[in-house]
């Protein structure tokens, strides 16, 4: 979809400042981006998962969202979102609702990979016109940091700490973005906070105004839980990106396309490097943890080449 960049920055934010995210946090830029993917003319319903996003954004009597907001339950964003825009299509038949509605609903991690999965599946398995964004910062932050199935191996968490026994979290993040894609659904997409929010801009656009179920999975990198310099948020999202830790991809209707490819592929300790949560694997004899995790950054980041006809 064509847009002017200069027209873009000028909508008015639809998530206001003063909230209380934590100072570097990628989840209110994820959130931010998304929105302004919406058309000025259109209104808009969001659901929000429990989580930092939430109880950041809507202390009472005090609320960031100027759009119609709605607090659900950890597991079900999903389920509540769909049913909202059920009843909107209904009203609209009735002639009882004119104005054009948007359906979004935000989960972090742990609100979507573990807990909400199953709302999240149904909601796109019956088909309804919204789309779900996961802001994905890699763990449980706003109950103390610990694991999820989102969590990057070896990662050290509250639940997963590294110690002499064992070096943090021992599996594999979880492929929720190849799940959602086997819904078959029409719209899936990769992305990530970039410089210029460009990537994000438009899948979000491309998501929104797709008819039908849509999902967006975005990184949001969390200071608190990775351990990194609050300033360092667009350098740690870059890192993922060019590393092929985070790749960035799209799935339009089953067809899947690589969105962006970088020149150079990173090592992945480049991003591992800035994270405190990463520390101990730069410790003495660590360096075959280091190995595991290339080797499997690689292995994906092949798989995808295919899928995508790169390869």
């Amino acid at each position: 979809m064509a847009y002017k960049l200069k027209e873009v920055v000028k909508k008015p934010d639809r998530l206001t400042g003063g909230h209380r995210m934590c100072a570097g946090c990628g989840a209110p830029t994820v959130v931010r981006g998304v929105l302004r993917a919406l058309k000025t003319e259109d209104k808009a319903v969001i659901g929000s998962a429990t989580g930092c996003l939430e109880v950041a954004t809507t202390i009472y009597p005090y609320t960031a969202w100027k759009d119609s907001f709605i607090h659900n339950a950890f597991e079900n964003a999903g389920a509540t979102v769909s049913g909202v825009e059920a009843a909107y299509n209904a009203l609209k038949r009735k002639g009882k609702v004119t104005e054009n509605y948007k359906f979004i609903a935000f989960g972090g991690d742990g609100g979507t990979y573990d807990i909400g999965i199953q709302s999240l599946s149904g909601a796109m398995e019956r088909g309804h016109d919204m789309v779900y964004v996961c802001y994905d910062n890699g763990a449980y932050m706003n109950t103390g940091i610990q694991r999820s199935s989102a969590t990057p191996k070896y990662a050290n968490t509250t639940t997963s700490p590294a110690g002499k026994v064992l070096p943090g979290k021992m599996q594999y993040r979880k492929d929720l973005t190849g799940v959602m894609a086997a819904h078959e659904i029409p719209y899936v997409a990769q992305s990530a906070i970039t410089q210029n929010m460009k990537d994000l801009y438009e899948k979000a656009e491309k998501a929104i105004y797709t008819p039908g179920p849509a999902f967006l999975n975005v990184l949001a990198p969390c200071p608190r839980g990775w351990r990194y310099d609050t300033p360092k948020l667009l350098e740690i999202s870059k890192l993922a990106v060019d590393t092929c830790v985070w790749p960035l991809y799209e799935v339009v209707n089953g067809e899947w396309k690589l969105t962006y490819k970088p020149k150079e592929k990173l090592p992945v300790e480049e991003w591992l490097k800035p994270q405190g949560r990463f520390k101990h694997l730069f410790e003495k004899n660590n360096a075959h943890l280091l190995e595991d995790l290339q080797k499997e950054v690689d292995v994906r980041w092949e798989k995808l080449l295919k899928l995508c006809g790169e390869a």
